[in-house]
């Protein structure tokens, strides 16, 4: 699924966790940031998070 990609992510973590996520990325012939978003949706698809609307912003969400 085609998705409209206008927002930028900047993490800090440790140089482990990006071999990982490169290792990863690269065994799936990713990119990293493709990779990120493979690893969020089939944590969301496990987990049931569901967004109420494509442009909902889960930061502002009543919790």
């Amino acid at each position: 699924m085609s998705r409209l990609k206008d927002e930028t992510l900047s993490i800090r973590t440790s140089a482990e966790i990006k071999r990982l996520l490169r290792l990863a990325a690269d065994r799936e012939r990713r990119s990293v940031a493709s990779m990120i978003e493979i690893l969020v949706l089939e944590y969301a698809r496990n987990h049931d998070l569901r967004l109420g609307r494509p442009s909902e912003d889960p930061s502002k969400a009543n919790v």
